[in-house]
């Protein structure tokens, strides 16, 4: 087997692949952020199938203040998967435009995002079931798909910072909060969840171990990706499932929270946050890595991991440091049928 594959596509859809074929894979993606909504705007052109776990550490914005003053989980990484899982038609946009406006005032309602308030009154009308409003929500919205935290209680990220200090740059302090963390200067050693062994919620768990692919990443790696596999008991299932298990890389490192890593480095540190974890496929995109000299590296971390690496052009065409939709779902698309099974998933 080649240690890697280079795939080139176009932007045709891919909606005539995996669903019209009548196999569905059960895909379960996680994640935060406007890396998980990237994965999930692909993947549900894929599979009606698709259930996203969502950080649920955010101490940011609107969800920062509506966690400080209800005590609630975070509801904005929670919402951007909702709007990313709705559908292309008319219903659909609708609704995805309405659950991201932004109140705009000087007062107390300013920067509130309208599907933030929904998702907490819904929590506040069912007894703070968390699950049981995202469900709700997601047939409100006709979301192709399903939402669930990573677990039921709020988060505080801490990350350990070299140099964070900038007259002290050989010192390691503790840095708090996703938001902070996300921004800090400084090269992150490691992060940890504040509780350290926070409860996953059941169904999170359940979706991973009847999965047959397991999708994590593109996203802020230290703040959206890695916070997963500080969950015992989400990591445990990890480790457990059957599922295929692929990465999906940055197209290029975030200023402040990986400013300065390689894709290879990007591994290595999730490799030394989660060590018996072992993946199937590591997905980058072929302009990140343009020579041999640049994948070499990446093959060999990939391998520390166990996984086989992919090369596609998955970023948007007009050079804009984003995902496209249509060729990051042509990507995951050849990775599920060349890993996975062919034809009925189960």
């Amino acid at each position: 087997m080649k240690p890697y594959r280079r795939r080139t596509s176009s932007t045709l859809s891919v909606r005539r692949t995996l669903r019209r074929r009548g196999a569905q894979p059960k895909v379960v993606a996680l994640g935060g952020g406007m890396g998980l909504s990237a994965s999930l705007a692909s993947l549900r052109r894929i599979t009606g199938d698709l259930t996203a776990v969502v950080t649920v550490a955010d101490d940011g914005g609107s969800s920062g203040r509506l966690r400080e003053e209800l005590g609630v989980l975070p509801p904005g990484d929670l919402r951007k998967a909702l709007a990313a899982l709705c559908g292309d038609d008319d219903w659909g946009q609708t609704w995805a435009r309405v659950i991201q406006h932004r109140f705009r005032s000087k007062g107390e309602m300013g920067g509130h995002a309208v599907g933030n308030l929904l998702i907490v009154a819904l929590w506040e009308q069912l007894g703070g079931d968390p699950v049981q409003a995202l469900d709700l929500v997601g047939r409100l919205l006709g979301a192709q798909g399903r939402v669930l935290p990573m677990s039921a209680v709020p988060l505080e990220l801490q990350a350990l910072v070299k140099g964070h200090d900038p007259e002290r740059p050989e010192d390691v302090d503790t840095v708090r909060g996703q938001a902070t963390v996300a921004l800090t200067p400084g090269e992150v050693q490691s992060v940890h969840l504040v509780p350290h062994d926070p409860p996953a919620v059941p169904e999170a768990v359940a979706a991973v171990l009847d999965a047959d692919w397991v999708v994590l990443g593109p996203g802020s790696w230290f703040s959206s990706v890695i916070p997963h596999l500080l969950v015992p008991e989400l990591l445990d299932a990890l480790i457990e499932t059957k599922a295929r298990k692929v990465l999906s890389l940055n197209l290029a490192p975030q200023p402040g929270e990986t400013d300065g890593f390689s894709p290879q480095r990007h591994l290595e540190v999730l490799g030394r946050h989660a060590p018996k974890l072992a993946l199937d496929v590591v997905l980058a995109d072929e302009a990140a890595v343009p020579d041999v000299s640049a994948r070499e590296p990446l093959v060999d971390a990939a391998k520390r991991l166990g996984a086989a690496l992919e090369l596609a052009p998955v970023a948007r065409a007009d050079g804009a440091p984003k995902h496209d939709p249509e060729r990051l779902a042509a990507a995951y698309d050849r990775i599920f049928r060349m890993h996975g099974r062919i034809g009925p998933w189960r």
